[in-house]
C-alpha cells in the first residue's frame, strides 16, 4: 500500500467521502478529499479515504418514486460503521453534501463515538435565463407550470440549462443547507463555516483547519457524545426554528439524538421552542433573500450570535472550546438586513411549528415560514390519494381546486416502503398557482423547498394504523395554525370504529433493500432509524 512503517503508530483517520459522478452535489468532493488527506498527514495522522453511497434528492429520486432516498441515509450510517469500526480507525473527517449525507454523518459520529468533525461542502449558485433569475427552486416549481399549461416544456428545458452554476447543494434553505447549518449549531462543524460556497478557496481552508483540529480532538479525547448533549440539541432546535429551516431537520435531528442514546423528545422540543422563538431570517423559499446573502451576512454563526442570550453557551464544540468562548471571541460582522436581532425579528412567529389533533396525535410539521401571513385557518373537503402520480394527473386535469385538502398517504417509511418524495405535488401546486389555496397533508417526505399550506411528517404514519389512514374522500378537515391543530370532523364513535376496523392492504414486496427497510425502520417519532418497532 506504500505506507511507511514509521506511520503505523499514527492515528488512523477516515476521510468519509461520498463522491459521485451522478450528481452535481458531489462533483467537487474528490478534490476536497485530497486536501483533507494532505491536511491530516501534515497534522500527524494517517488518512484513509472511505467512499460511501452518495444519494441525491434530485437524481436518486428518479426511480421508485424516490423511495430509496430516505432509506439511503441509514444505509450510509451502516456503511460507515462497517468500514470505520471494522477497521478500528481512530477518527473521522466527514465531507458532507446533499440532504441525507449530513444527517447520516452526524448519526454515524454519534453511534461510533470516535473523534469526528463534519465539514459541510457547500452550496451551488443559480444562473440567469434571459432576464430571469433561475435556480433549482424555480425549475422545481416550473414542473407544475408546465403541467397546467402556464409554461412550455421547452422553456423549462431552457431553465434547466441555466439553473446550476457549479458544484454543491441546492441554493436556498432546503434540507441540505438546513442540515449543514444544523451541523454547526450542534457543535460538530467548525464555527462560521455554514452555509459556505462549494467552489472557492474558503472551503479548502476550512478543510485544512478541520484536518488539523481532528488530531487535536484525538489527542484530547473529545468525542461526539461529549458534544451532542441534550443542551446542544436545545440550541440547534432554537436555530432551526428561528432560521426557518427545512421540515426535515426534525426527523434528522431526532435520528441523531437516538444514535447518541439521548433521552430526548425532539418533536416536543420543537413544539415548545416554537412558543418562544421568532423568525430572524427570510431565506428562500421563506422569503426574498438568497443563501449566498445569508452566508455573507454571518450565516449560522450570525444566528447563534443573535440568539446568544437564549442559548446554553456552556456546551462543547469540535474546536475544544465552549460555544460561549467562540461567541465571545467572534469578530464576524452580522448584517442585520438579513439576520435580525431576537428583539426585532422579521416575523414574530416561528419558522417551524408542530401541530397535533385527531389526524396527527403524535404531531405533524408545518413550515410556517413558507405559509403566507393571512392563511392561518383552513377548512375543506379531503381528496385522498395513495399515489402521487394519480394526484398529479388529477391536478393537471383541473380536478383539484381551491379549497381542497389533498391527502397523500401510505408514503411514510413503512408505507412506501421507503419514504415517498411527496414534494413533487407541492411543486406542481406552486406552478399551478394553487399553493396558497390548496392544503396538502402527508406522511411522506417533503423538500425544504416546499411552500404553501403543507402539513408534513404526519405521525403515526398511515401504514402503521395512524389516523391519516382512515380519512375518506369528502371528509371535512380543519387545519388551524393559530391553535395548532389538525382534525377530521367525525363523530367520535365513527372515528374509533374506523380506526378499529382499519387494516393495511396485503402487500407482496420484492425481496430487496426497501423490504428490509420497511421491516426494520422505527417510527418517524424516533427519527425513522433502524430498531424494533412496537
Amino acid at each position: 500500500m506504500g505506507i511507511a512503517e514509521g506511520d503505523f503508530d499514527k492515528p488512523k483517520i477516515a476521510i468519509i467521502n461520498s463522491s459521485s459522478g451522478l450528481s452535481v452535489c458531489y462533483q467537487h468532493l474528490d478534490e476536497m478529499s485530497e486536501i483533507a488527506q494532505k491536511a491530516v498527514r501534515e497534522a500527524g495522522g494517517l488518512p484513509f479515504e472511505i467512499n460511501t453511497i452518495a444519494p441525491s434528492d434530485f437524481v436518486t429520486s428518479a426511480g421508485k418514486k424516490a423511495r430509496y432516498i430516505m432509506p439511503s441515509r441509514d444505509l450510509m450510517v451502516n456503511d460507515i460503521e462497517v468500514m470505520v469500526e471494522g477497521a478500528v480507525l481512530d477518527g473521522m473527517l466527514m465531507l458532507t453534501s446533499c440532504d441525507k449525507t449530513t444527517p447520516a454523518h452526524l448519526m454515524a459520529a454519534a453511534r461510533l463515538n470516535i473523534p469526528s468533525i463534519v465539514v459541510p461542502c457547500g452550496y451551488q449558485l443559480g444562473g440567469h435565463c434571459g432576464a430571469k433569475s433561475v435556480d433549482i427552486e424555480e425549475v422545481y416549481k416550473g414542473v407544475g407550470s408546465v403541467l397546467t399549461g402556464k409554461l412550455t416544456l421547452n422553456d423549462l428545458k431552457d431553465w434547466t440549462r441555466c439553473a446550476i452554476k457549479g458544484p454543491g447543494v441546492c441554493a436556498g434553505l432546503a434540507t441540505a443547507n438546513s442540515m449543514h447549518c444544523m451541523a454547526e449549531a450542534l457543535g460538530m462543524a467548525l464555527p462560521n463555516t455554514t452555509p459556505i460556497r462549494a467552489a472557492g478557496d474558503q472551503l479548502k481552508e476550512v478543510i485544512k483547519k478541520a484536518g488539523a483540529q481532528l488530531l487535536t480532538l484525538i489527542e484530547k479525547d473529545i468525542r461526539p457524545r461529549d458534544i451532542l448533549t441534550v443542551a446542544q440539541f436545545g440550541n440547534a432546535v432554537r436555530v432551526a426554528v428561528s432560521t426557518g429551516c427545512s421540515v426535515n431537520t426534525i426527523r434528522h435531528l431526532t435520528a441523531v439524538s437516538v444514535e447518541a442514546e439521548l433521552d430526548l423528545d425532539v418533536v416536543a422540543l420543537f413544539e415548545e421552542t416554537a412558543n418562544h422563538f421568532p423568525q430572524l431570517t427570510l431565506i428562500r423559499p421563506n422569503g426574498p433573500h438568497r443563501i449566498e446573502e445569508f452566508d455573507k451576512a454571518g450565516g449560522t454563526h450570525g444566528v447563534l450570535r443573535q440568539l446568544r442570550e437564549k442559548l446554553n453557551t456552556d456546551v462543547l464544540t469540535v474546536t475544544g472550546k465552549t460555544l460561549g468562548e467562540i461567541l465571545e471571541s467572534s469578530e464576524v460582522e452580522i448584517d442585520e438586513n438579513y439576520i435580525r436581532p431576537f428583539e426585532n425579528p422579521f416575523r414574530k412567529e416561528p419558522g417551524l411549528m408542530i401541530i397535533r389533533g385527531n389526524v396527527a396525535p403524535n404531531g405533524a410539521i408545518v413550515k410556517l415560514s413558507a405559509v403566507e401571513g393571512a392563511h392561518r385557518r383552513f377548512e375543506g373537503q379531503a381528496k385522498v390519494y395513495e399515489d402521487e402520480d394519480v394526484a398529479l394527473k388529477k391536478l393537471g386535469q383541473g380536478e383539484i381546486k381551491a379549497g381542497d385538502i389533498v391527502i397523500l398517504r401510505m408514503m411514510g417509511p413503512v408505507g412506501g416502503p421507503g419514504t415517498v418524495f411527496a414534494c413533487s405535488f407541492m411543486a406542481a401546486l406552486a406552478g399551478a398557482g394553487l399553493v396558497d389555496t390548496v392544503s396538502v397533508v402527508t406522511d411522506g417526505e417533503l423538500s425544504g423547498l416546499n411552500k404553501g399550506i403543507t402539513i408534513g411528517q404526519v405521525m403515526p404514519e398511515a401504514a402503521v394504523g395512524g389516523p391519516l389512514a382512515i380519512v375518506k374522500d369528502g371528509d371535512t378537515i380543519v387545519i388551524d395554525l393559530n391553535e395548532r391543530y389538525i382534525d377530521v370532523q367525525l363523530p367520535q364513535e365513527e372515528y374509533e370504529n374506523r380506526l378499529k376496523n382499519w387494516k393495511i392492504k396485503e402487500r407482496n414486496l420484492p425481496n430487496n433493500w426497501l423490504k428490509f427497510y420497511a421491516q426494520n425502520v422505527m417510527p418517524l417519532e424516533r427519527g425513522a432509524v433502524f430498531g424494533k418497532r412496537d
